[in-house]
């Protein structure tokens, strides 16, 4: 098993208005590395998407010591944990120049059939990603405990927040929760993150979005007909 690294600059359209990283950033850094990685290990879309296979993710967690800020080099490392039944635990971390860990992530990634949007089973596929588990990997993540939520507010997804798996991605979930959620939590930075994805939001689907918070705590739940995904943050 490698570890897959990749260096970059934090440039003006990655950084908030306090100059920190994105979140949604980070988790898009994060999947393209890992897309990358699992192509180099010889599961690219010829073996995936072009077999109308797709990569999804279902559950992430990220512990952050430090956002970086503007024009701040980092490094990100990622690499595959060992195959778990239905999902393919993936780990990172981000690294300032230094080599300080500023970001410490997991995610457990998926096969879902394009037609059917069904999971499907690594070996049903052929589909096989070495991988091991490292002593300084962060936690993997779990289903999101809820929090008592006080407010409620309707999103409609736009045709922007689409991927190319034909649903909203991953990443925006975080841009939406940063949406809703009290202004005041803006300024202060997020130390830890939970997101648990449990369907997909298509394009001009209207979703309920029930919140609320619990001292440094905040939890952001989306439903259509049925959950789509919770989010839990904790800031510092």
């Amino acid at each position: 098993m490698e570890i897959y690294t990749t260096t970059f600059t934090l440039r003006n359209a990655d950084v908030d208005q306090y100059r920190r990283l994105r979140p949604s950033v980070l988790l898009t850094a994060m999947q393209e590395a890992a897309i990358r990685h699992t192509t180099l290990l010889g599961a690219g879309r010829e073996k995936t998407l072009d077999r109308g296979l797709l990569w999804v993710v279902a559950l992430q967690r990220a512990e952050i010591a430090r956002w970086p800020e503007y024009d701040e080099t980092v490094t990100l490392k990622t690499w595959p944990g060992r195959s778990m039944h239905l999902f393919f635990p993936r780990y990172y971390t981000l690294e300032d120049a230094e080599g300080q860990t500023l970001v410490r992530a997991s995610a457990l990634w998926a096969l879902m059939d394009r037609q059917s949007r069904s999971m499907v089973f690594p070996e049903e596929a052929g589909v096989e990603i070495p991988g091991a588990a490292l002593a300084e990997a962060c936690a993997l993540p779990r289903a999101v405990k809820p929090i008592s939520v006080t407010d409620e507010a309707r999103f409609t997804v736009p045709y922007s927040y689409a991927d190319l798996n034909g649903h909203m991605n991953n990443t925006r979930y975080l841009d939406l929760a940063q949406d809703v959620l009290p202004a005041a939590l803006r300024q202060r930075p997020i130390t830890r993150l939970e997101i648990e994805h449990s369907a997909e939001a298509r394009v001009d689907q209207t979703l309920t979005l029930r919140f609320g918070g619990e001292g440094d705590d905040w939890f952001v739940q989306g439903e259509g007909e049925k959950r789509i995904f919770r989010l839990r943050l904790r800031y510092g």
